[in-house]
């Protein structure tokens, strides 16, 4: 494989745009299914898939959005105007979200653990693959990621957990770069001769 400049200088500023940044439009259905495609090349031990995609789109948003503030003011019932208006729009800040869910279970060969970074890395080649497509992306969990409660409303299943949903749109605000941690700080070295 040859050295991919491109996709060097697309990791040294790759950079998540908020959710509440985002705006219409939105990719399509053919579009969203090719980076679907593309989102699905990941490592997967054992080839199980361990994951799945719930796409949101259209009208669906607001009203899931309204169910979730339900949620929420049962949880909370003290809730900030502010928060309320947060909780109301949950997903209609991108005019598409992608639930990634993973579906990890006991195995006799595949570990668990790794079925479940499967879907972590599925994530981020989500993200990727819709920046590769030209729109802005980000990668949330926020409460109903972990509030069972919420499940049968997001579709997600028995057994099943939330890795992440991945908010796609478009944005007029510019990336703004943020602190990365020094390599100093998180890397150990073991062997080699170069200092």
């Amino acid at each position: 494989m040859k050295t991919d400049i491109k996709l060097v200088d697309y990791l040294a500023v790759r950079r998540s745009i908020p959710a509440f940044q985002m705006s219409e439009p939105g990719p399509d259905k053919a579009e969203i299914e090719e980076i679907l495609r593309l989102a699905s090349r990941v490592p997967d031990h054992g080839k199980l898939a361990p994951w799945r995609f719930i796409v949101y789109r259209g009208g669906e948003r607001a009203r899931i959005s309204e169910e979730l503030l339900k949620l929420a003011l049962e949880a909370k019932p003290d809730l900030s105007e502010e928060m309320i208006q947060v909780e109301r729009t949950r997903f209609t800040r991108a005019p598409v979200v992608i639930a990634v869910v993973s579906k990890a279970a006991p195995h006799f060969k595949i570990p668990e653990w790794e079925q479940l970074m499967s879907a972590g890395a599925l994530c981020l080649n989500l993200l990727m693959a819709a920046n590769a497509h030209g729109w802005v992306s980000n990668w949330l969990t926020e409460w109903f990621a972990f509030d069972e409660r919420a499940y049968p409303l997001l579709g997600v299943k028995p057994g099943e957990k939330v890795a992440g949903f991945i908010h796609i749109g478009s944005t007029s605000f510019p990336p703004v770069e943020r602190p990365r941690p020094e390599l100093s700080e998180t890397v150990t070295w073991i062997g080699g001769e170069d200092a």
